[in-house]
């Protein structure tokens, strides 16, 4: 039996909706069988960066 993986796209779209807390049973169960672990950590960092450099920028723009 092969070892189904997720893409590096599919684990981004399951942390983007996990921000919202938007999640459907059925999706959740998909990537939690075809995720690894480091993908959807690496997937968060990533996310959590851009969160904060995009908050920074709106606090920039507003106080310029």
């Amino acid at each position: 039996m092969a070892e189904r993986r997720g893409s590096n796209l599919q684990a981004a779209k399951a942390v983007f909706w996990s921000f919202f807390g938007v999640r459907k049973k059925t999706h959740y169960e998909d990537d939690a069988v075809k995720l690894t672990p480091v993908q959807v950590i690496v997937a968060g960092l990533i996310s959590l960066v851009l969160f904060i450099f995009a908050v920074l920028g709106v606090v920039w723009l507003v106080t310029s």
